[in-house]
């Protein structure tokens, strides 16, 4: 027999689509990130998210990317590849706004440059929320090397900013590609980390 999949749910904490619900699944692979998390993130950014793009990179049920949606960004793009997770993020779309959301299933490292090429052709300025699953599970050792490596390839002229979600004790680099570091905040054991392209 199948063994049933616990559903937790959370909520949109702002804007039209403020109050509903999210549900997410009790898999290893996804964590939902932190209401007061979520909200420090929505705090800073504001309304800079209005009619900019939003990419989850492993957007597990998609909360931060519809909140992000619900918040007035133009489209939202998410990338997840475990099957239950993504079930959960096409229920979440369905009741927020799939006209302005789009889904690719499949490992994030494989699925970025398809939709790096994407947001390239929208013209606009775009969020990347990179929450990669903790390097502490089995087989994830040398998962942020490899986030790393994704946000080398944002170019300057694409990016309004890139946010990484990470473990606390690790500590991110000051420079990646063509992005600088310009923030971190603490929440006990995750860390959000700033990015943003250099000014001349």
């Amino acid at each position: 027999m199948k063994e049933k999949i616990k559903i937790f749910t959370t909520t949109i904490i702002g804007g039209d689509f403020k109050g509903k619900k999210i549900e997410i699944p009790d898999i290893a692979t996804t964590r939902s990130s932190k209401s007061i998390l979520k909200e420090s993130f929505f705090n800073t950014i504001q309304f800079e998210i209005i009619d900019k793009n939003f990419v989850e990179v492993f957007a597990g049920s998609g909360s931060v990317g519809l909140e992000a949606l619900s918040r007035g960004a133009a489209e939202c793009y998410f990338m997840e590849y475990n099957k239950t997770a993504f079930r959960s993020l096409e229920t979440n779309i369905k009741n927020t706004d799939p006209s302005r959301c789009h889904t690719l299933y499949g490992d994030s490292f494989e699925k970025f440059a398809t939709v790096y090429e994407m947001v390239k052709r929208t013209g606009r300025k775009t969020y990347f929320y990179f929450d990669p699953p903790f390097s502490t599970r089995d087989g994830m050792d040398d998962i942020y090397d490899k986030t790393i490596a994704l946000i080398e390839s944002i170019e300057a002229d694409v990016c309004e900013m890139v946010v990484v979600e990470h473990m606390t004790n690790l500590d991110m680099p000051k420079i990646v590609g063509n992005l600088h570091f310009t923030k971190r905040k603490k929440f006990g054991r995750s860390t959000m980390s700033y990015y943003k392209p250099k000014t001349i």
